[in-house]
């Protein structure tokens, strides 16, 4: 096949354009395409309102593809090369299964590989199955009733479930196009694929996780739910066994190789590591709020006057302040909603999340303070940790307890006054928030930087510093304070057969790049083989 990049379409088009530019591009007749298969497609506003996309296809040619290529002259084609990647096999079949624990995208796509090698990995997850869970969760968000195994971030799939499932990333591995492939068969939809900004939804992706769990355990794999790791048991520094409790009972489960996947939020598992001596280090992560928006006025922002034909729209910012702080924005969610996300009683944590209609009135994202180790009150390996606990708290006590939230006016921060009442946008946030002054909830370090900040990405994004766009404390789990020190063979540097993967163990920052990471520490559990 031939690759043929930016093919350029008006808002309204049908496919037989794209064989007409295709055809045009390769110097030959429209009826010489046999086939033609988006590759990718993204949506260029630069040159507002006259809003177009942009698309690279690949083509199959009645006549050789080679001597067209030749003959077309043309700098934008080029023989199509695909990466494709296959999970590797073991030289031999342990006696001992491997273990995962955790059943996010690390430990999802870990054990994927690992029972595709016929390892028939046992996976550990402390939370319920997805059924089970956004039962929980909406519970949760209805009443303030907290499971503190069973949330937003705990069970399967992971905090990512509950997100919008965005599978952007800023690394590129071969692995990458393997996972979006294993999404789109578990049901995602196959827009992903080609997609610029690709993205599941929370609503499919609770089908996608269990369509892959389903397959795991079809290939001979085992997931335990309710399954809470306690402890690892060591021999001479090697892993010997894993310790954990399920149904109220102590457990004792033989291993030599074990990923640990335990996503951002397992801070009683960072503990137990940290107890039982482990290399691990503090590490450099963000915190701030949720900032809404109404989603017509990010359209507006964003594409002028033609905000019909076009999908809700994104923004991804950052500035970087005279002082040497910065912020940016994360995990932006079109259409989407501001979510309760905590995991522990007493402790108050924001998420955004959309599902694949982003059909919402607002729009919101995590506007984080990036934050280094030095900046953390305590300096300790797991001072990050006990830094985001203390701003959980202030911010329960602030909300006015069962979980509700304190939010404030952007006017309001701005201008160090209490929010008395909300103007033209709404909060979504559930179970509910309390209006306040965040000054008196969040730390100065983070106040300090939003107050700059905020006028600074006004300039970037019209509106961005609206008066009545709405700010909701706090967002804190973003990713992980600590990082589980590993080799280049993935191997704990402290304890032979543990495999420290994923965001939680600080190698990740995101669905994509945890799921990839995965699959690393599959491999070389494999390769251990």
């Amino acid at each position: 096949m031939l690759t043929i990049r930016d093919l350029t379409v008006p808002l309204r088009h049908d496919v037989s354009m794209l064989y007409y530019l295709a055809a045009q591009a390769l110097g030959v007749q429209a009826s010489q395409i046999t086939e033609l298969r988006i590759r990718r497609k993204s949506l260029d506003a630069r040159k507002k309102p006259e809003l177009r996309y942009i698309y690279t296809v690949d083509v199959a040619l009645r006549k050789s593809e080679k001597q067209v290529l030749r003959q077309c002259r043309n700098s934008r084609v080029s023989l199509a090369s695909d990466v494709w990647y296959r999970p590797p096999k073991p030289a031999a079949v342990p006696n001992t299964r491997p273990v995962v624990v955790g059943f996010g995208p690390a430990g999802m796509f870990a054990s994927l590989v690992l029972a595709m090698a016929g390892l028939r990995p046992i996976v550990l997850e402390r939370g319920q199955d997805a059924q089970r869970r956004h039962r929980a969760v909406a519970q949760f968000w209805h009443t303030g009733i907290l499971d503190p195994e069973c949330n937003v971030q705990f069970g399967e799939g992971g905090a990512g479930t509950f997100s919008d499932g965005k599978l952007n990333t800023g690394t590129r591995n071969e692995r990458q196009g393997w996972v979006l492939r294993q999404f789109v068969r578990f049901g995602a939809d196959e827009s992903i694929l080609w997609d610029a900004k690709p993205h599941v939804g929370t609503d499919v992706l609770l089908t996608v996780v269990q369509a892959l769990r389903e397959r795991v355990v079809a290939l001979g794999g085992e997931v335990r739910f309710g399954a809470k790791l306690t402890g690892l048991r060591m021999d001479g520094g090697m892993l010997k066994a894993a310790e954990f409790e399920q149904n109220g009972e102590a457990q004792l489960l033989r291993c030599e190789r074990l990923i640990l996947a335990p996503g951002h939020s397992a801070r009683d598992t960072f503990r137990m590591l940290e107890g039982l001596g482990l290399a691990m280090e503090p590490k450099p992560f963000s915190m701030g709020v949720r900032i809404e928006h109404l989603q017509a006025a990010v359209n507006r922002a964003q594409y002028g006057a033609q905000t019909e034909a076009v999908p809700a729209a994104d923004y991804k910012l950052n500035v970087h302040l005279p002082d040497g702080s910065s912020a940016y924005t994360f995990c932006m969610c079109p259409g989407g909603y501001v979510v309760g996300a905590t995991s522990e009683p007493g402790r108050v944590v924001t998420n955004g999340m959309s599902n694949f209609a982003r059909e919402g009135e607002n729009a919101n994202a995590a506007l984080l303070v990036t934050l280094e180790p030095k900046d953390f009150p305590d300096q300790s390996t797991l001072g990050g940790m006990y830094w985001q606990q203390a701003i959980e708290e202030a911010a329960f006590q602030a909300g006015g307890g069962n979980y509700r939230a304190p939010a404030q006016r952007v006017g309001d921060f701005l201008a160090h006054r209490a929010t008395e009442q909300w103007g033209a946008v709404q909060p979504t946030y559930r179970p509910g928030v309390t209006p306040c002054e965040l000054h008196t909830v969040l730390p100065p370090r983070l106040t300090q930087v939003l107050e700059q900040a905020i006028p600074a990405l006004g300039k970037l994004l019209r509106g961005y510093d609206d008066p009545d766009a709405v700010m909701t404390a706090p967002e804190t789990r973003s990713s992980s304070p600590v990082r589980i020190l590993r080799g280049e063979e993935k191997e704990s540097l402290t304890l032979r057969g543990l495999y420290p993967c994923g965001e939680g163990a600080g190698y990740a920052g995101g669905i994509l790049s945890a799921a990839v990471d995965g699959i690393l520490c599959a491999e070389a559990v494999i390769a251990s083989f």
